[in-house]
């Protein structure tokens, strides 16, 4: 089904990741704005526990993967309008035993399609020092908690870990796309989700790396709080539960300044 925004967006902000991003979804859709304009055309490809390259599922709630959702068919039929793309959260794949290869493949996928559509392509590597510093016994705990079905051991997690950074690294050269590597002190005890307090300064971080439109709103400051605020919530356009499928029309979310939110 054909996807329609308002003729007032100003541009097209796409973003795939998993529970950092699904966490934060709204500040980073906020400081993106603050950076290339607003309003605008909001596709997400989020979730707890999400995946690229595979299907996935938390409790009862199931997801595709992000390669292989319904975003990518009604991106392909859309108007041209300038694309900014953020890719984070990458590493889900490694934990659900897809080799480094398959993680790679997902995530090219990605990138090639959003080429086609001439994005900006912002991507943040694996947190290599932090993943790095994890204690046998606290990844076995950290595993166990979130991944109760992986039987990785950490060495050989932390070999997938390495051979996905160096991917992408290479990838980036390759596609030409902007990587960005995350420092060790952004995230928490268990090596993967940002520390709550830092949020916003980490997306900041991340955000400012593409380019400074200069149309920041008239008196942004003063009226960000009430931006921020949601009219409605987006809703996935598909996912399972309990084994069900269940279908939403898109853009099902609004932000107050206008802003339209599909999520898939």
């Amino acid at each position: 089904m054909p996807i329609s925004f308002r003729e007032t967006s100003q541009n097209r902000i796409i973003l795939l990741g998993a529970s950092n991003l699904t966490l934060s979804l709204r500040l980073v859709i906020d400081l993106m704005q603050q950076r290339i304009g607003a309003p605008g055309e909001v596709l997400a490809a989020v979730g707890h526990g999400r995946a690229y390259g595979v299907f996935s599922q938390v409790v009862w709630r199931g997801l595709p993967g992000i390669a292989e959702c319904g975003l990518w068919r009604p991106l392909s039929a859309m108007e041209s309008r300038p694309t900014y793309a953020l890719l984070t959260d990458i590493g889900n794949d490694i934990v659900y035993e897809l080799t480094p290869e398959q993680v790679l493949r997902a995530v090219e996928r990605c990138i090639d399609q959003l080429q086609r559509q001439s994005a900006q392509i912002v991507v943040t590597n694996l947190p290599m020092a932090s993943v790095e510093r994890l204690s046998e016994r606290r990844y076995t705990f950290f595993r166990s908690l979130f991944y109760p079905f992986c039987k990785l051991s950490r060495d050989e997690t932390l070999s997938r870990v390495r051979t996905v950074h160096a991917g992408l690294v290479d990838m980036a050269v390759r596609r030409r796309f902007l990587l960005v590597e995350q420092e060790a002190h952004w995230f928490g005890p268990d090596g993967i989700h940002v520390n709550y307090w830092q949020r916003e300064a980490f997306y900041r971080d991340i955000v400012r790396r593409f380019p400074d439109s200069g149309a920041k709103p008239e008196h942004w400051d003063d009226k960000r709080k009430f931006f921020l605020t949601w009219q409605r919530r987006p809703v996935f356009a598909f996912k399972t539960l309990f084994g069900r499928a269940i279908h939403r029309p898109q853009p099902s979310g609004r932000l107050a300044d206008g802003s339209a939110i599909c999520k898939f």
